[in-house]
């Protein structure tokens, strides 16, 4: 493992790379043309998240500074005990020592995945895909320069230009120690790291998730919710897959209907249950299998349900465990929503695309786990830490 650097060597690294990419947005995104150029776009979202324009450069920048200005999260004392032989018992955070990311097609991925891991005071193996490799070469030579010019081993950021069988046979016997593995993106490449991988994963990057229009709802408030969900980035995993209408609501075609005229707007697919199917412009579902998927497309489901109860237990049954939304004027309700469905972010009368790092206040993220351990929903700076027992004392024998 290598020796951990200072607080100072890491922030100012951060912050001179952050000046890089400001001096170097025109290359970059010379380089990510050429990406977008080779690119065949048969896929909404990967083109969507493979581009980068002057927003996503703004937004490496943004992170990059925001990381610098955190406090460390290395050597936090999270637990102190005084044992009756006259030990002295910590517990401190400490870093996992070497993870590796693979991810599809994003290239801000190089910066803000890399900056976390490396404030965290881990070394960081990047698996970028091929289709980003013009622009992800071009970041790691940045992160080697800002290294570099703070005196620090370049090492700490490698970028692993593999194929796939070669990325499979790094999974099953390593060459050097991996500790913690993240694969971002879609279902083959997460089930292709779980297949291969031989230390922890955490499963990062599926969605599908739902809006459950409660019968008390504000309908204004659903229909706003649910097209920002649905519409307005249709490649991340926190966009809305399915929306359940409660038949308790009163007049509930009619909300229907309304929703299906904007959804019209953006030219949105829209998938409906057979108690639908008098809808117009709609395509009836033959398959429940529809249930589980994530769209990363503008096609949403449309379903209906009887009750708080059973939109609940369709939730846990079909969601990928990331977000669910409630609309809801009751309180009450809402609260056993958010309590009883199992995704890493429940929502009241809010939408699904807020699971992010940056807007849950963590200043960014390295994924998004859907998984348990040993940590939900966005992964932040002060979550890519394990800990480790400090024992002081002078002599003492069991």
């Amino acid at each position: 493992m290598n020796k951990i650097l200072t607080i100072s060597e890491r922030n100012n690294v951060l912050l001179t790379m952050a000046d890089l990419i400001r001096e170097e947005k025109e290359a970059i995104i010379k380089q990510n043309k050429k990406d977008l150029d080779g690119y065949n776009g048969d896929d909404l979202a990967m083109e969507d998240r493979l581009k980068v324009d002057d927003a996503k450069i703004d937004g490496m920048i943004a992170s990059l500074e925001e990381l610098a200005s955190q406090a460390d999260p290395l050597g936090k004392e999270r637990f102190h005990f005084k044992h009756d032989n006259g030990m002295d018992v910590y517990n401190k955070t400490a870093p996992f020592g070497t993870i590796m990311i693979i991810y599809e097609s994003r290239p801000d991925v190089t910066v803000e995945a890399a900056g976390i891991a490396f404030k965290s005071g881990n070394k960081i193996l990047l698996k970028g895909g091929k289709e980003s490799l013009n622009s992800n070469l071009l970041i790691v030579d940045l992160w080697h320069r800002a290294m570099k010019k703070h005196g620090v081993s370049t090492v700490w950021v490698e970028y692993l230009q593999f194929n796939r069988q070669e990325t499979q046979a790094f999974l099953e016997n390593p060459t050097q120690q991996i500790d913690l593995i993240v694969p971002r993106g879609g279902e083959r490449l997460i089930q292709f790291v779980k297949e291969n991988a031989n230390c922890p994963v955490i499963v990062s990057g599926r969605g599908n998730n739902f809006v459950y229009v409660h019968k008390d709802a504000d309908l204004d408030l659903a229909l706003k919710v649910i097209i920002n969900a649905k519409t307005a980035k249709i490649s991340a995993c926190n966009a809305l897959d399915k929306v359940l209408i409660d038949t308790n609501l009163p007049n509930y075609k009619e909300f229907v209907k309304t929703l299906l005229n904007k959804l019209a707007e953006f030219k949105v697919d829209v998938h409906v249950d057979q108690e639908l199917s008098d809808m117009e412009n709609v395509t009836v579902i033959t398959d429940d299998a529809i249930w589980y998927e994530e769209f990363l497309d503008y096609k949403i489901v449309i379903g209906v349900i009887n009750s708080e109860e059973n939109a609940i237990a369709k939730i846990n049954k079909y969601s990928g465990g990331h977000s669910a939304s409630i609309i809801t004027k009751d309180n009450g309700v809402a609260e056993e929503f958010m309590a009883t469905v199992d995704t890493a972010a429940v929502y009241h009368n809010a939408s699904t695309r807020f699971t992010d790092g940056s807007q849950l206040g963590l200043g960014g993220e390295l994924a998004i786990s859907t998984d348990k351990l040993h940590q939900r929903g966005p992964i932040g700076l002060e979550h890519l830490v394990t800990n480790k027992w400090y024992i002081h004392g002078d002599g003492q024998i069991r």
